[in-house]
């Protein structure tokens, strides 16, 4: 990634967590609690019109290993 879109980036993520600052905090209490593998990660969307879109996903080596990177360009 160039430094660019890294800046592009690490100002989207400041707008993110201006907009949702409880988000933040609860990434930091998984991450204290340690998310290990074969933890189970819900996601659940609901639509403005009441709609609710849910998934859930078994997490893996490999998915740890991307939250790694993904946190350490964003911290």
């Amino acid at each position: 990634m160039d430094f660019g879109n890294m800046m592009k980036l690490m100002g989207a993520w400041n707008t993110f967590k201006r907009n949702h600052p409880k988000f933040p905090a609860f990434c930091r209490a998984v991450h204290a609690k340690g998310l290990r593998e074969d933890s189970v990660v819900e996601i659940i969307v609901t639509t403005p019109e009441g709609e609710r879109i849910e998934t859930s996903l078994k997490v893996k080596a490999e998915d740890l290993e991307l939250i790694r990177n993904l946190t350490g360009m964003v911290s």
